[in-house]
């Protein structure tokens, strides 16, 4: 079968699939035999590695949510898990040798769904096993409205944390009802208020678009609604209804298929982005990737954008990805309740010693890592360089993607030197211009993959 063009592409919705991570998690499979991370970690670079942590609790799910989840879990099950991700992080960090963090991100799941103590005990772990210094680096933290209070954030501030994200989706009661969420404005504004009194100096605010029953009326004033805290940084996602969610239950039982890879003929979500984005640039926001919008007033606005998706990441807890130059290893994935609820028992069962090996993910080859690093470039400003491309694959990046050719060809791209800079068209296209560079290999593990 022959592999679409980007052309035959472009003619369905700009909808087709959300590139976070390439390859994704359905493309992992269980490593035979198990691999010493000793051995995985000791040809990297080990001097400037991202810290990840990953708490997957909430107080809630949320009917959009395919993260490795799990609401209101039992309170001793939270105790074992926190005991459980230290004897990781310690046999991880013993695996690594000699080593330095230089960023850190703390995310679920809802990290703030633990205690001020709880969060403590992570914060001292942290700093206990690692080679990291929080109040040296940038270190983010995700939190949800309901789980805000005066005593984590300041905790968070006194550790060093200083990006705070939280996912508002909408400001619009009506709508976050639409999205299967139990929230209210006021905890909203509270949390927000909250955040801005404790000093932490950047404020990210997810929104999401093309939820039943909005439109560009009422997304642009959710916008407006998040303008009025100024917020260093603000993200707009699509929505995307996927198998096993709350949203897909919920179409499954009305006749519709939980999923599609195209999005339905009529889609309003181009427009509502459209919307959203010329709002943001009005307000003076800088476009950094289809999602991500930044304020004039960031700080440190020179610095790497906010990104858990690069080589050289630890991840640490169930759920949490790990990426090394040639393999890819994590927990399984699921989305069902009963299937997070199975990982997380067997992550809970495992002694200290298994921590020092990968028993599930993908490896990379040359040819994985030119696209991982292609799509990682094309997707966000200024986009994909020429000459590092050379520095890092001994080759001209339009020569082993050829592919590339046709962004110029269809208007999707433009070449400012060395570099190859997605235009405002392409960016809106970001969702189908992925997919596009997925390989043949990657896509027919993604499709054979059973999700629970």
């Amino acid at each position: 079968m022959t592999a679409p063009t980007l052309a035959d592409l472009l003619q369905l919705p700009p909808y087709q699939a959300y590139s976070y991570s390439y390859p994704h998690k359905t493309a992992y499979r269980p490593l035979q035999p198990a691999l010493p991370l000793r051995e995985l970690w000791a040809g990297e670079r080990r001097e400037a590695l991202f810290l990840y942590l990953h708490v997957p609790f909430c107080s809630y799910r949320c009917g959009f949510c395919n993260l490795f989840a799990l609401a209101r879990p039992a309170p001793a099950q939270v105790e074992a898990y926190l005991q459980q991700m230290e004897r990781q992080l310690r046999a991880t960090a013993a695996a690594l040798g000699e080593h330095r963090f230089v960023r850190f991100a703390l995310g679920g799941g809802t990290p703030s769904y633990l205690d001020a103590g709880q969060l403590g005990r992570v914060f001292e772990m942290v700093t206990r096993h690692a080679n990291i210094d929080l109040r040296a680096i940038p270190a983010g933290i995700e939190v949800s409205p309901e789980t805000v209070d005066a005593e984590k954030l300041r905790l968070c501030r006194d550790a060093g944390i200083d990006r705070v994200s939280m996912g508002i989706q909408s400001f619009s009661e009506a709508e976050v009802r639409a999205l299967v969420r139990p929230q209210q404005r006021e905890v909203v504004e509270r949390a927000i208020a909250c955040i801005r009194e404790q000093g932490l100096p950047t404020l990210n605010l997810d929104l999401i678009y093309g939820i039943a029953g909005q439109s560009e009326a009422s997304f642009v004033a959710s916008i407006d609604s998040a303008l009025a805290h100024v917020p260093e940084e603000i993200y707009l996602y699509p929505l995307y209804v996927r198998p096993l969610t709350g949203l897909g239950r919920i179409e499954g039982k009305r006749g519709k298929p939980g999923f599609a890879v195209q999005a339905e003929p009529l889609d309003p979500r181009l427009a509502l982005y459209e919307a959203g984005r010329a709002r943001l640039l009005a307000a003076g926001y800088t476009q950094v990737s289809m999602r991500m919008f930044r304020a004039p007033h960031a700080p440190d606005t020179a610095a790497p954008v906010y990104c858990c998706q690069s080589d050289g990441m630890v991840g640490i807890g169930c759920g949490a990805r790990s990426y090394t130059g040639a393999l890819h290893y994590s927990s399984e994935y699921g989305v069902a309740r009963r299937s997070v609820a199975e990982i997380l028992d067997h992550y809970l069962a495992r002694d200290e010693a298994s921590f020092g090996y990968a028993d599930y993910g993908i490896a990379l080859d040359e040819d994985e890592r030119r696209r991982r690093h292609a799509i990682q470039s094309l997707l966000v400003r200024p986009g994909l360089d020429r000459a590092d491309y050379r520095d890092r694959f001994g080759a001209d990046c339009l020569q082993q993607l050829p592919q590339l050719a046709e962004l110029f060809e269809l208007g999707l791209a433009e070449q400012h030197g060395e570099l190859i800079a997605l235009t405002d068209t392409g960016m809106a296209r970001a969702d189908t211009i992925g997919p596009w560079l997925v390989s043949a290999a990657v896509a027919e593990r993604m499709r054979d993959y059973r999700l629970d």
